[in-house]
């Protein structure tokens, strides 16, 4: 028999500075978004729950979001928490719950891993599920899941050539005042030197409308970020057809919450999903001059091929039935 469909995420809302002022403010944030015309910022935890919701109504599969007095009514019903923490406190304690891709960072963030049937884990990249089955306090079974693009959104602009121009896009978080002079500074000189327009983008600061016009007007993008899970932004540029030079410096997990004195756990990658049509790859300012040079060779030879490779690998629809795939196949194991 095939389970139900219960699938939940929510977004904690906290009181900030009195109790009870979390619904004023969430009611200023509606109006406000709609006077302004302001798209709401979607963050990469809930693009997982929006992409896979969009690839199961492609696939014509019911479900509920978020009805916790359906699920306990239920007797053939899996909890399918996307995330957060806070939702799978909410389940009841004898309901199976298949958690993620939204987990927290690092295992040792929750303390729900021996008291809620949690059945199995998805982990949205394969580094992930490493660091996430070495650390876990008990052994859960997982599977590496990652969330579809949106395919028919993120699409080339084939109407314009597209000029010399490339986007720096800077999604570095620690270390900034040795990253940015000794990184991305470089890096911007170095593409102005060859005679390249540049655009830059800092991660967090833009709406997505923004980002979405500037990839139409690019030959290529630079990628800065330590590390990804899944890494919405780029495989958006490649689904626009923008093939990506991707600082992947490789190494240790470097969240500076966690590493040297809590977590070392290596090797990470930004760019988790990737193969050779989608661009090149560097590890530091050593190895970019030789990289971006065969990078802009290759644009002009029209060698890349990254929509492909996300029409191949990231559908919608792909992504969902792999997703029920995987819950089938638990529900069968018990």
């Amino acid at each position: 028999m095939k389970p139900d469909l219960y699938i939940f995420y929510e977004e904690p809302e906290n009181d900030r500075w009195v109790a009870g002022d979390r619904h004023p403010r969430r009611l200023f944030r509606i109006v406000r978004d709609k006077i302004f015309r302001r798209e709401a910022p979607v963050g990469g935890m809930k693009k997982w729950f929006i992409n896979l919701v969009k690839g199961l109504d492609i696939l014509g599969a019911a479900y509920k979001i978020n009805d916790y007095k359906a699920l306990a009514k239920s007797k053939n019903g899996i909890a399918l928490v996307i995330g957060k923490p806070h939702v799978v406190e909410k389940i009841p304690d004898h309901i199976r719950i298949i958690y993620g891709p939204a987990l927290a960072s690092h295992p040792t963030d929750n303390t729900f891993w021996e008291r809620k049937k949690i059945v199995h884990l998805m982990i949205s990249c394969h580094w992930l599920q490493e660091l996430y089955q070495r650390d876990l306090p008990v052994k859960i079974p997982s599977s590496v899941w990652p969330s579809g693009v949106e395919t028919d959104e993120w699409l080339p602009d084939t109407a314009q050539s597209r000029p010399a121009t490339v986007l720096v896009y800077d999604k570095i978080r620690w270390d900034r005042d040795k990253l940015e002079p000794g990184l991305l500074n470089p890096i911007v000189q170095d593409l102005e030197k060859r005679g390249l327009t540049v655009t830059y983008l800092k991660y967090g600061a833009y709406e997505e409308a923004e980002y979405r016009e500037v990839l139409d007007k690019v030959c290529g993008m630079v990628f800065l970020c330590e590390h990804e899970t899944q890494g919405f932004a780029y495989l958006q540029a490649l689904s626009c057809n923008v093939p990506i030079l991707a600082w992947d410096r490789g190494g240790e997990w470097s969240d500076p919450a966690y590493y040297p004195h809590k977590v070392k756990f290596g090797p990470v990658t930004s760019v988790p999903y990737w193969d050779n049509s989608c661009g090149e790859k560097f590890k530091d300012m050593d190895e970019f001059r030789e990289a971006a040079a065969l990078f802009l060779s290759s644009i002009e030879k029209n060698s890349y091929r990254p929509r492909d490779y996300i029409l191949e690998n990231f559908r919608l629809e792909q992504r969902a039935q792999e997703y029920l795939d995987i819950i089938a196949q638990v529900n069968t194991c018990g």
